[in-house]
């Protein structure tokens, strides 16, 4: 195999940017017009399939596309590194959704994020990840909302392209905190926040301690609450953690675990994913130390009662991280929350389900209209 930073040919180079997992801005290179077209090519045609296709639906059309984005890969393969082509795809379905990389510094953290393009005549949305992902989880959802809401879409401390130090807290008290000062440098003082998993449990803690800063809530698959265990909570228990990739393979298992719908991604796309999540072990572990033990303590659910914002929760109900069931927990314990389960979804609603996951949201603030 070749390594992810092989460099492309001199005939056909690819620009090269910040990547998710890595702290330095690359300098940017030339591009010839047949490598961005071939590559556009490519991520286009990765794009419409996951938004049109399930593997069990149609496996007939879904052998005859890999094969000829196949083809197209072994064209591009031909003449770039696998990291070329990662920065590309992902600088594709970035562009796509209308968003834009940045960064801000914080203190003495670096923090990226994704933010709109273009201004709109409208409210913000700011967006919080879930344990070991990052911003771009975001992007098919923020693709729906384009054109409604400027958003904000956060890699956390620890996460992505933001700084990854070891020596801070990374409990969800301490998360909350991070956002704020980010939200205050970036001058975002009213808004909508959604979040995953423990970016869903940031979200609701957020809401409780900065009231006055957020107009509703959403929390996807909500970390911070285990009164149902799930399959993750015995796995973890007996030493094995599927959510942090150690060694080649781990990273497929952690999206099948974690996904009930996973989206297609091409194998050099997802290679350097695997090498990004396996170099961040590390760091995740010392970030799940910090929170593994919080959804079975009282803190958090004392916390969430003071939620004065409108709250959804959405739940897949296939969810192997979290039990769907804690979905009852949250909405008993925030004022004004409503839950919405989702049939054969799993832990991540937004990038399984991104038009079913906004027209939940639309009708939500529609059903709070005056």
């Amino acid at each position: 195999r070749k390594s992810a930073g092989t460099a492309c040919s001199t005939a056909t180079t690819l620009p090269t940017g910040p990547l998710p997992g890595s702290r330095a801005e690359a300098p940017a290179r030339r591009v010839t017009a047949s490598a961005r077209s071939l590559t556009g090519l490519f991520y286009g045609l990765v794009l419409a399939f996951n938004n049109s296709h399930n593997e069990k639906e149609f496996p007939v059309r879904r052998t005859h596309l890999k094969l000829f984005l196949l083809l197209t890969v072994t064209l591009l393969v031909s003449a770039c590194s696998r990291q070329s082509i990662y920065e590309n795809a992902i600088d594709w379905e970035r562009s796509s959704a209308g968003l834009k990389a940045a960064q801000v510094t914080v203190g003495d953290l670096d923090i990226a994020y994704l933010r709109s393009e273009e201004p709109v005549d409208g409210d913000t949305l700011v967006l919080i990840h879930g344990f070991g992902a990052n911003k771009d989880n975001w992007t098919r959802l923020a693709k729906e909302f384009q054109g409604e809401f400027n958003i904000y879409a956060l890699d956390l401390p620890g996460h992505g392209d933001s700084s990854k130090p070891l020596d801070i807290g990374y409990r969800f008290e301490d998360q909350v905190d991070y956002v704020h000062q980010i939200l205050k440098e970036l001058g975002v003082e009213r808004f909508h926040m959604m979040g995953n998993s423990m970016g869903g449990a940031i979200t609701a803690l957020y809401a409780a301690t900065h009231p006055e800063q957020v107009h509703t809530a959403v929390l996807f698959d909500p970390a911070g609450i285990f009164e149902y265990e799930s399959e993750l909570v015995d796995l973890v228990m007996d030493g094995d953690n599927p959510l942090i990739p150690k060694r080649e393979g781990d990273f497929d298992r952690l999206l099948d675990f974690a996904l009930e719908k996973r989206p297609f991604v091409p194998w050099p796309i997802f290679d350097v994913m695997e090498e990004k999540a396996i170099a961040n072990r590390e760091v995740n572990e010392v970030i799940f130390r910090a929170i593994r033990d919080t959804g079975f303590e009282p803190d958090f659910r004392n916390a969430i009662t003071n939620i004065q914002a409108p709250v959804l929760v959405v739940w897949g109900k296939l969810d192997r991280v979290i039990d769907y069931r804690n979905a009852d927990v949250f909405v008993e314990a925030i004022p004004n929350a409503r839950k919405a389960i989702l049939d054969e979804i799993g832990h991540a609603p937004m990038v399984e389900a991104p038009e079913q996951s906004a027209a939940l949201f639309r009708d939500f603030l529609a059903d709070r209209q005056p």
